[in-house]
């Protein structure tokens, strides 16, 4: 009768045993990354940061397939994003730390995000004689009533 060594159970593994996660990783993440390419993620989640706010309010980066790279904008955004064009592959690849973008192509999408509303304009300032309205009556009241008006009118030209 022969005795088997401790050692040898622990060596041959049974094939249904248990794996390490590194070994189930590709099997597991492949259906994934056919869908969407980890490079294209890394884009999503870093599109402000890559571009800054101003475009990126106004864009949203699509697919990544061989180099070219789909942006999707509002018609009026995809001209000046043509001229900046350089610069926008430079800052992407720059990002990735290689050169994953040759190409960007523009695509007009009415879903795509619009550029902000402007600014509302701000509440006009008062007028000289209701910021004195607290100062009494008199001399001083008069001469800072006139000084306002000059200020204020100085201002608008």
């Amino acid at each position: 009768m022969t005795t088997v060594d401790d050692n040898d159970k622990t060596s041959a593994r049974h094939p249904y045993g248990p794996r390490s996660v590194a070994a189930l990783l590709p099997t597991l993440l492949r259906p994934a990354f056919k869908k969407q390419a980890p490079t294209t993620g890394q884009l999503l989640a870093d599109w402000e940061a890559i571009v800054g706010p101003a475009i990126a309010a106004v864009t949203t980066p699509r697919k990544l397939f061989s180099g070219s790279l789909s942006i999707a904008c509002s018609g009026p955004m995809a001209l000046e994003l043509q001229h900046l064009q350089e610069q926008l592959m430079s800052r992407i690849n720059g990002h990735l730390g290689r050169v994953a973008v040759t190409r960007l192509r523009f695509v007009q999408d009415m879903g795509a995000p619009r550029a902000p509303p402007p600014r509302p304009r701000p509440a006009p300032e008062p007028d000289a004689s209701a910021a004195v309205a607290t100062v009494p009556p008199g001399p001083l009241h008069d001469a800072l009533e006139g000084l306002g008006r000059a200020v204020l009118s100085r201002g608008k030209d």
